[in-house]
């Protein structure tokens, strides 16, 4: 029995046994700083009005003001509330926006996301899952490197700060793993007094987008994305109870137009290859993000600082958050929405 088998017992995560009227479609969002949601809402703002760009954000928009939708919540760790624009990080969107209106607008049920996203963390540490114990080797490593850290620090800035011990350095891998899995157990103990609207509906999982892969290009890690990322998938459906939980993964695209190369390229087909295992045939598909770019964006951001005035109308971050664009961003959450639905219909 796991530590979360009372979860699943709770959850009653039984797809398709309740009418759809009578339950609540519940997707969880996870990930990094990405899925947090790195474009700017002024950008948005900008964006909806200027004649270029306005039609893209149409569907968005009622009147002068961004649609907030009265059959789609959203939970994003301490805030809640009927889904519009600003589920992101501090000011900001991300690809939840458009996720959560394509849902809704398919669905007849009432639609909820839980989003659990953490700018920084890797799956090979943070993300790493409750099969996937890390090696005594890789422990001894990191403890090595971590306590002469520390050492230098302490050299460097006259301090005395207590070295980490091998406790420390456990508790430290899969604890974004753990925290997202308290963040859907308390959505589901609340959902029904966060949302009025949801009282009384049964809480069923529909689904799961994974968007991250920046933090595991370091060190080697990238070489066992693809070994984490089906533990990782394998894990997520045991906890959860679901066995066939349909999963999306948006791929890294921070290449943008060009070919990736390196840690990023080796990612990009750890993730792609997840379609093709054997049990996730037909209940797992990987969606490419750097097809999706903003041409004009990518166009100018190489010179941005010389071209400021015109940069902010048209990104708003750096390469590694998709520019901060805002159509990218919406982009990305269509195409995994759309993949989602293809899934959940097979």
């Amino acid at each position: 029995m796991t530590r979360y088998s009372g979860f699943i017992a709770l959850l009653c995560f039984m797809t398709g046994s309740v009418h759809a009227a009578d339950s609540v479609k519940v997707y969880i969002l996870a990930g990094q700083s990405n899925m947090e949601g790195k474009a700017k809402n002024t950008l948005f703002e900008h964006q909806a009005a200027d004649p270029k760009t306005k039609d893209f954000f149409a569907h968005l928009r009622d009147g002068d003001a961004w649609v907030t939708r009265d059959d789609v919540f959203i939970k994003y760790l301490n805030r809640n509330g009927k889904l519009t624009l600003g589920y992101g990080s501090r000011d900001r969107t991300g690809s939840e926006y458009e996720f959560g209106y394509v849902m809704g607008e398919h669905h007849e049920s009432p639609v909820l996301l839980i989003k659990t996203a953490w700018g920084g963390h890797s799956l090979y540490k943070d993300f790493r899952s409750p099969s996937n114990p890390p090696s005594q080797e890789m422990l001894e490593a990191d403890l090595a490197r971590q306590q002469a850290r520390v050492t230098k620090n302490n050299e460097k800035n006259k301090r005395n700060d207590p070295l980490p011990n091998m406790n420390d350095i456990k508790a430290e891998y899969g604890k974004s793993y753990r925290n997202m899995m308290s963040e859907i157990e308390a959505a589901r103990a609340e959902y029904e007094a966060m949302f009025p609207a949801l009282k009384g509906k049964e809480f069923e999982a529909a689904g799961f987008f994974w968007f991250q892969g920046w933090n595991d290009q370091y060190n080697g890690a990238e070489l066992e994305y693809e070994s984490n990322m089906q533990h990782f998938i394998k894990d997520v459906r045991k906890d959860l109870g679901v066995p066939q939980l349909p999963f999306v993964i948006a791929i890294m695209g921070q290449n943008q137009s060009k070919e990736a190369t390196g840690a990023m390229k080796t990612i990009q087909q750890a993730q792609a290859a997840m379609e093709d295992v054997p049990d996730f045939r037909g209940n797992v598909k990987a969606v490419r993000t750097d097809v999706l770019v903003d041409k004009a964006a990518e166009e100018l951001y190489p010179n941005w600082r010389d071209n400021f005035e015109q940069w902010e109308k048209t990104g708003s971050d750096f390469a590694y958050h998709y520019l901060g664009s805002a159509i990218w961003f919406t982009r990305i959450g269509r195409a995994c929405a759309e993949a989602m639905i293809e899934l959940e219909g097979a």
